[in-house]
């Protein structure tokens, strides 16, 4: 077995099988002989399994989610090929190869690690249905041994393949700023803007990004905030360290805490291996916490110790590990509400308090809605989302974009515009391409009405639905807690009236 591959650590508890090769501590030779007809299945129905596992992935990260439906089909299907080609040959290497090259485009493509290992989770769920029938109950134990290999290895690749990309970054954005002084400067590490409160951001960011000390980002959700940690930790000395990011919404409560701290093999059911947690991957870089008021209290002080003593312990282990990690949170709250409705610990408040950004929302500097349409115009084009190219945005389009409030902030008018250029057509992007709640007119297509329609029962549970979903921006969690429903029942709603 190639040597530079990376090697889970702790003693076999199996006895060793004579003539068998045990692979990355987790599974025997004989183990993928029993697994070949799920492997043959999955690769012979890779189209099938990863148009479930996208709406499985709708579903969890909502408008949240980095990638559009047509890019993680490109990554996914070729990768399942690929992978499952390898594994029935039994070559663990050429395996361990393309796993590595899936994680270095994912870092690429500067997709979230706990969004990947939420999704490798979740490709587990859409693979079940492709499964013959006869499968025994063991083979399913065996299917989950082979993705604990696969996300110990997506990890090592990630966590490298972020710090070469975050050196190029730094790099030409070094260049640029060498030209430009403060007052004009129109884009800043990912965020663009030359407004007046932009420009006071950028300068946070810069005296932020010169110590380690803990920092507080504050916004409303859409509004950059994972874009102005990014800048902090590219300002800093230690930028070509691993940035880290974890939503602490996006998993349940109690997951985040063996994400973030780590565990033993056996220390709960499924570990079969060591894990080693954000904190301890992220060493001498970054962890960015996400809407840290979602963790529980429990957590919250775990938290606070680690920021105190540098030290973590993991899940299972009676041992403390030393950590050299600078953290910055995020919250769309306000913090002191917070800390009063007990959201957020008072003692890690204080902390907190110590390092405050805020992040303005987008309707507080409108003016820098026409060059952050550039912005996503650019990109989207740059994507290839759609053959022909876009070549902006015509002058209707762009009134109705300035005149909008943006509830959703960047990520809302980032939405609108992939959006145009999905189900647009023509080479500039106009008032009846945008989202009805933007052009602001209903469209053309909707037939006049002739007599008074009652609306049904599902007609208005649908319309609740949507308006709550609305509100909290695709955030599940908020919007089944507004409707005092479980979110597993949101879900089935949500499919029900194909509001994803």
């Amino acid at each position: 077995m190639d040597s530079r591959l990376p090697k889970p650590a702790g003693a076999f508890t199996e006895q060793p099988r004579i003539g068998q090769p045990r692979y990355f501590h987790l599974l025997w030779e004989d183990d993928l002989e029993e697994l070949a007809p799920v492997l043959r299945a999955v690769r012979d129905r890779r189209a099938e399994v990863v148009s479930n596992w996208y709406s499985l992935y709708v579903l969890h990260f909502g408008d949240s989610r980095t990638l559009s439906e047509a890019e993680f089909t490109a990554i996914f299907e070729p990768a399942l090929l690929r992978n499952k080609d390898d594994l029935l040959r039994k070559d663990m290497e050429g395996y361990a190869r393309d796993v590595l090259k899936l994680g270095e485009e994912l870092a690429e493509r500067r997709v979230p690690l706990q969004e990947i290992i939420a999704s490798l989770h979740l490709f587990e769920e859409a693979s079940l249905s492709v499964f013959p029938p006869e499968i025994a109950t063991a083979i399913y134990a065996k299917f989950d041994k082979l993705s604990h290999i696969r996300i110990i290895l997506l990890v090592d690749s990630y966590v490298r393949s972020q710090s070469a990309l975050a050196a190029t970054r730094i790099h030409a954005l070094e260049i640029e700023a060498k030209y430009l002084p403060l007052h004009e400067r129109t884009r800043f590490h990912g965020l663009v803007g030359k407004s007046g409160v932009m420009r006071k951001l950028y300068e946070r960011i810069e005296a932020a990004g010169q110590t380690r000390g803990t920092i507080l980002v504050v916004g409303e959700s859409g509004s950059g905030k994972e874009l102005v940690a990014h800048g902090i930790h590219e300002c800093g000395r230690d930028g070509d360290h691993p940035f880290l990011a974890l939503n602490c919404a996006a998993l349940p409560k109690d997951l985040i805490e063996s994400e973030l701290f780590g565990y033993k093999r056996g220390a709960f059911s499924g570990a079969n291996a060591d894990y080693l947690g954000m904190f301890r991957a992220a060493d001498g870089g970054t962890l960015f916490l996400d809407e840290i008021t979602e963790m529980s209290p429990d957590t919250q002080s775990k938290l606070l110790r680690v920021t105190q003593e540098r030290t973590v312990r993991p899940v299972g282990s009676t041992h403390e590990c030393k950590v050299n990690v600078r953290i910055i949170a995020s919250t769309n709250r306000d913090p002191g509400d917070a800390m009063r409705k007990g959201q957020l610990r008072e003692d890690l408040y204080y902390r907190l308090q110590a390092g405050v950004i805020e992040v303005p929302p987008l309707r507080e500097h409108s003016g820098d809605i026409p060059p952050i349409a550039e912005y996503f115009v650019d990109r989207f084009n740059e994507q290839k989302v759609r053959a022909t190219a876009v070549n902006g945005i015509d002058a209707d389009g762009m009134a109705a974009m300035r005149a909008h409030p943006w509830p959703g902030n960047v990520r809302e008018l980032s939405n609108a515009i992939e959006g145009a250029f999905t189900f647009g057509r023509a080479s500039t992007i106009g008032l009846a391409d945008l989202p009805e709640a933007v052009s602001g007119h209903m469209p053309a297509t909707a037939p006049p009405a002739t007599s008074p329609h009652i609306l049904t029962f599902d007609d208005a549970e649908s319309d609740l639905i949507r308006r709550a979903l609305e509100m909290t921006v695709g955030n599940k969690s908020y919007a089944a807690d507004i409707l005092k429903i479980s979110r597993k029942k949101l879900y089935a709603k949500i499919e029900k009236y194909g509001l994803q």
